[in-house]
């Protein structure tokens, strides 16, 4: 099969989710829910700070990333190879990062995290993301009590875009155009987690987008959604923004080119070991 139509075949997975990773990636999951909406839940005596169990979370964090790495190998066989893949994917997304951080929202790292995702799998997707936020935070400098948060937030972002469907079969425009949707609404919804990790501690605020330690959970909602309108709705839009144009301009190349890499790298392909012949003896 030729290099330009061989993306046209069978799904190419780099790594395929098995029930330890499944287990691995549930409890991760459940973990950053509670570490984000906790303080919807507690009363007014509580004392709030994701400042204070940001490093408690991160603590807890490296080590389930261990394990979905680990449930991987177990599961699939991941090799150097997979590894190698995650290493330079994930410091191109860092080095795209500060291309874009701190301007209206222009962030082209995410469109990477959405292609990535969707060729290589909600296991790798989630381990990258994480890993990728990490070493963009050491680049850039920007490591605080919201690293950690960023870290599950961007896991779960190009989680979900390798859970996508169509995997085997969806190919060309229609796949571009699911993937600037998912980007589009992903990027928002990244905006809208990581203001919950904030918006619980920050002072200062009108009473109508403050949060109010002990509130009943539907109207300290409806205040975090007219703060997420109030203050990050333009920079989501930016965000959202250039990763719909960017996948849909460069989308295309880049599946073909992430879909070759991974069928060269064979990561599906069983190792195995045949006997050695023994030797005549004369």
């Amino acid at each position: 099969m030729a290099d330009g139509d061989a993306d046209t075949g069978s799904a190419v997975r780099a790594v395929r989710l098995g029930p330890r990773s499944v287990v691995a990636l549930v409890l991760i999951t459940v973990m950053g829910v509670f570490a984000f909406g906790w303080p919807l839940l507690a009363d007014s005596a509580s004392g709030l700070a994701h400042s204070q169990d940001a490093p408690w979370l991160f603590a807890a964090l490296l080590p389930l990333l261990v394990a979905v790495v680990v449930a991987t190998i177990a599961d699939t066989g991941l090799d150097a190879k997979a590894v190698a893949m995650l290493g330079v994917l994930a410091a191109v997304g860092a080095a795209l990062r500060p291309l874009g951080a701190g301007t209206a929202g222009l962030e082209p790292m995410f469109f990477l995290m959405v292609l990535s995702g969707r060729v290589l799998g909600p296991g790798f997707g989630f381990v990258l993301g994480s890993v990728t936020m990490f070493a963009s935070a050491l680049l850039t400098g920007g490591v605080g009590p919201w690293m950690p948060f960023q870290m599950l937030a961007m896991g779960w972002f190009t989680m979900c875009a390798g859970l996508l469907p169509g995997a085997a079969a969806l190919r060309g425009r229609a796949e571009l155009l699911m993937l600037a949707g998912y980007g589009c609404v992903a990027a928002f919804a990244y905006g809208t987690v990581m203001n919950l990790q904030g918006w619980t501690y920050i002072g200062g605020l009108s009473t109508g987008i403050s949060f109010h330690p002990g509130d009943p959970v539907g109207a300290n909602l409806s205040r975090f959604f007219a703060y997420c309108a109030a203050t990050s709705f333009g920079w989501d839009l930016g965000r959202a923004t250039v990763t719909v144009v960017l996948t849909l301009v460069v989308g295309g190349p880049l599946l073909k080119a992430l879909r070759r890499a991974t069928r060269r790298a064979a990561f599906d392909t069983a190792v195995t070991f045949a006997p050695a012949e023994r030797q005549r003896v004369t």
